[in-house]
């Protein structure tokens, strides 16, 4: 029996109970032998890593399906004073629980009945969770998704078992974790933004650096900006990493794919070339740098915030999302204030972090990496 505990173990031990119980539903013939068992639990947390990474890109885009396009309808109704388009905004972005807890479910290739079922989950745990509700909808829709593969199409009145397993334990656990999670992932969150405005050259290379990495990687870096809810300078710092790396490989590589290449991967992504690095890391190399660069001058120089909401900061330049937020974030501002206009200033900062420095300098700092022959002709072929 689980004990109950008052303070923040209560999270750790119910996380670890669930996923011991969910690693252990091996087979019994498999139980029976120690080294089997062994075996099996390692090929189950192997499994449990895969999954992690394929939900993680899937509550990102459940997320710019709901909160971000919403937010981006809602401003463009703002800005041509068209009412419609505000509340049809306001539609989308109170959809983003259910939106991403059934991004997740539909990633493991859950049954219908599973998918539909998280979406109570993903709303129960996107409220409960407050400003951490993207992390409490990943780990709770997650576990109550799989919850729910354990029962489904194994009995005869699935219609009702399925769904009840689904909805009562995953909105359960919500009520139960989803404000301890949502209250430690803006912690995380406020330390990494008040570490920024306090050291802005130090944590402006952390963070642009960083991210840039996990844009590039098969994670999904929108989604870990909105479960930590990256804003203001370091936010910023997120932006000038993505689109560094999202911009840098598009210039870099343009010899070797040409216009498509540069459209695919500056507003597309980066993580084109994941390939290419596993064959070649010293290609992500000038990228790595860029950020590094970009990232300070975005926190100390340019003082470029990003007050949109979070999941645009690790867009990038991927259809243009960073850039929407940052001009989302300047008009709240306006409305609220806060800011008089925007300056002519505040255009070229935007476009040279985003776009203009990461073009410049990546290709450069990719000169001596080819005559070195780290970098040979094709490596970055897409």
């Amino acid at each position: 029996m689980m004990p109950v505990h008052h303070d923040g173990s209560l999270l750790l031990y119910t996380h670890s109970y669930i996923i011991r119980y969910l690693l252990l539903c091996t087979p019994t013939h498999s139980r029976d032998n120690s080294k089997e068992n062994v075996l099996q639990m390692k090929k189950n947390f192997q499994i449990l890593g895969k999954e992690a990474v394929t939900t993680l890109a899937a509550m990102a885009q459940g997320l710019f399906a709901s909160l971000l396009i919403g937010t981006i309808i809602s401003t463009l109704g703002q800005q041509i004073e068209l009412p419609e388009l505000v509340e049809i905004g306001n539609f989308a972005k109170s959809m983003a629980g259910p939106a991403m807890a059934i991004a997740i479910a539909f990633s493991l290739k859950a049954s219908p009945l599973v998918v539909f079922s998280s979406a109570a989950v993903g709303a129960a745990a996107n409220s409960l969770g407050g400003a951490g509700g993207p992390l409490a909808v990943y780990v709770i829709a997650f576990v109550g998704a799989k919850l729910g593969m354990l029962v489904s199409q194994k009995t005869k009145v699935d219609i009702l078992v399925t769904p009840f397993v689904t909805v009562a334990c995953g909105v359960a656990l919500a009520m139960l974790l989803a404000p301890s999670i949502g209250n430690a992932a803006s912690s995380v969150g406020e330390l990494i933004i008040w570490a920024t405005d306090q050291q802005p050259f130090v944590m402006g290379i952390v963070v642009s650096v960083v991210m840039g990495i996990c844009l590039t990687l098969p994670i999904s870096s929108a989604a870990i900006c909105a479960a930590l809810g990256l804003t203001g300078l370091a936010g910023g710092a997120a932006l000038a990493g993505c689109c560094a790396q999202m911009v840098g490989f598009a210039f870099m590589s343009f010899k070797e794919n040409r216009w498509s290449g540069l459209v695919s991967q500056g507003i597309g992504t980066s993580m084109l070339q994941m390939g290419n690095i596993v064959k070649n890391p010293c290609i992500w190399i000038a990228p790595i740098l860029v950020s590094a660069i970009t990232g300070p001058l975005a926190t100390c120089l340019f003082q470029l915030e990003m007050n949109g909401p979070a999941i645009s900061s690790g867009m990038g330049t991927c259809g243009f999302v960073g850039q929407i937020g940052v001009y989302t974030g300047w008009m709240a501002e306006i409305a609220s204030g806060s800011r008089d206009v925007v300056s002519f200033l505040d255009w070229v900062a935007l476009l040279l972090i985003s776009f203009i420095i990461p073009a410049i300098l990546t290709p450069l700092f990719a000169l001596p990496l080819r005559k070195k022959g780290w970098i040979k002709e094709g490596d970055m072929k897409i």
